[in-house]
């Protein structure tokens, strides 16, 4: 059993104080706390299902469901930050593939996890949906080939993309 105090969140500033939404990319508002079960492996998945951001191209608004799961290390992603982070997306504009791969990188450097995996599943627009997926393992462990092989046998049994 870990000999931290379960109930010692003092390092969180925005859990539980009043909201500030920003609508600017804001990496800044991604906080962390001790991963209270580091000996072992396991993952932390998180669905946002509300995720939006704009084309660069038209300035529209792009909708998507963004999947993040994860291996933890020593720390682990706070969710009201994480929720905070996505929203600021709201009025990025980036390409789909380019937001994936830019939340990922985000949470790479804020918390140096072990495994980590994100997948955006966009609504079509002109009858065309784009669902990015980009994973990374901590090089020089088993999770490295494990990024390998979820990359390369990823999605070998497409949805049927009716529901959305």
């Amino acid at each position: 059993m870990n000999s931290r105090n379960k109930n010692d969140l003092s390092e969180l500033s925005s859990l539980g104080n009043k909201t500030l939404y920003r609508d600017d990319y804001a990496p800044e508002v991604l906080e962390t706390f001790e991963n209270m079960h580091p000996e072992r492996d396991y993952f932390v998945k998180f669905n946002c299902p509300e995720f939006t951001s704009l084309c660069p191209k038209t300035g529209q608004p792009d909708f998507a469901t963004i999947y993040i799961s994860y291996v933890p290390g020593k720390r682990m992603v706070e969710s009201k930050s994480l929720k905070l982070y996505l929203f600021s997306f709201r009025n990025h504009g980036d390409f789909h593939e380019d937001c994936v791969n830019i939340i990922m990188d985000d949470l790479i450097a804020l918390m140096d996890p072990k495994y980590i995996e994100v997948w955006g599943k966009f609504t079509p627009r002109g009858g065309i949906s784009i669902d990015p997926y980009c994973n990374y393992g901590k090089k020089g462990t088993m999770w490295e080939d494990v990024a390998r092989d979820r990359l390369v046998h990823h999605d070998m049994y497409p949805e049927n993309v009716t529901a959305r």
